[in-house]
């Protein structure tokens, strides 16, 4: 079998599948690409086992008998990548070995048969709804910092999706802090579903949302969830167990509102974190009279203090929390003005946000300082 591609095109389909292969793995051919020839497409599949996405790549000549067959993952992207721009690229396969050409460039790689590779049946995949890539990036975007990494509650290392008649919630905890988005649109035929998606499947879904404007179709089949992208399917392996309830997080009756100027307290915030604690990470946030004081302090004894001017007319509060957490709610919003829910020094701040297209909640538990 002898393939022809233009190398540009090719590149592509190789980045956009390449982030699931393993670097390190007890099956070897779960370290290469599987390629499945189409008419005038090639298919090229990168999986892990849990996670697997299929990207096309157009043709621009076969010659020969077609079959599947798999190439090293690594070697082959770091060889395309550094070709020059503009040129044809032909693999020329036989006797399990591939021999690549690029201009007056020539390489010999070695094959697995493909029917040795893993594949995920997507044949009963039912499809749920369509969202924009813009829309599910910055769903994705607003909560994916709450997620846990490797922690014992296996549930809690990924992303909550809360499908509904009402639209798209997303919600990440790492039983610390929560973050909760919805993309409110009528979907009065969906029935209600949750799907808990893995951590590292949420990173390289949020790697192919780069077409804003474009749709992407989200299917369920069995245990796991679809995503058709342009010319990419992303599937990947839901976690098994049962999401915390997070409407019992949200605070009920947090009613002191505080709005602070976004800019300003993020800066404020930037410049406590140089001195708090490298451990723990806490601040003092202090509320009274028409103003907020910031306050950190470390082991050294190095201390910081700022104050903001604030609209604040009731009784003083004073409350700690982590100050990178803190930061990564202020990071991740856009809006000018920000709005801290509290009720007491004891119980989780709430932030919510002025015209957001999206309805976004943020919990943080309080620290002792």
């Amino acid at each position: 079998m002898k393939l022809t591609l233009q190398r540009e095109f090719f590149l592509k389909a190789l980045q956009n599948v390449a982030g699931v292969v393993e670097k390190r793995h007890t099956n070897p051919i779960l370290g290469n690409f599987l390629f499945q020839v189409l008419p005038n497409q090639l298919v090229v599949t990168g999986s892990d086992s849990e996670i697997e996405t299929r990207s096309q790549t157009p043709l621009e000549s076969v010659e020969g008998e077609v079959f599947d067959i798999t190439l090293p993952a690594q070697k082959l992207l770091t060889i395309v990548r550094s070709l020059p721009e503009g040129l044809n690229v032909v693999l020329e396969f036989e006797q399990g070995r591939c021999t690549l050409k690029a201009g007056r460039s020539s390489f010999k790689l070695s094959t697995l048969p493909g029917e040795d590779y893993p594949h995920i049946d997507l044949t009963q995949a039912q499809t749920l709804f369509e969202i924009s890539q813009g829309d599910l990036k910055n769903l994705i975007q607003h909560c994916g910092f709450a997620m846990a990494s490797q922690d014992v509650r296996f549930y809690l290392n990924g992303m909550l999706f809360d499908v509904s008649p009402y639209g798209l919630r997303l919600v990440a905890t790492d039983g610390h802090r929560l973050s909760t988005c919805v993309f409110n649109h009528s979907m009065e035929r969906v029935v209600p579903t949750q799907a808990i998606v893995p951590r590292k499947a949420i990173v390289e879904l949020t790697k192919l949302l780069v077409q804003p404007e474009q749709a992407v179709s989200l299917s369920m089949a069995k245990n796991y969830l679809t995503l058709q992208l342009n010319d990419t399917i992303f599937t990947c392996k839901l976690i098994d167990g049962r999401y915390p309830d997070y409407n019992r997080v949200l605070p009920k009756f947090n009613d002191v509102q505080v709005q602070l100027d976004h800019q300003l307290f993020k800066s404020i915030l930037q410049r406590a974190s140089i001195l708090s604690n490298e451990r723990f990470r806490g601040v003092r946030l202090v509320f009274e009279h028409n103003l907020l004081t910031v306050h950190a302090q470390n082991a050294e004894q190095d201390e910081s203090n700022e104050d903001m001017a604030i609209d604040f007319q009731g009784d003083r509060i004073e409350i700690g929390f982590n100050v990178g957490y803190l930061l990564d709610v202020i990071n991740s919003l856009k809006s000018e003005v920000i709005t801290l829910n509290l009720k007491d020094s004891s119980n989780s701040c709430l932030i919510t946000v002025e015209d957001q297209s999206m309805q976004c909640q943020h919990v943080i538990m309080p620290m002792r300082l």
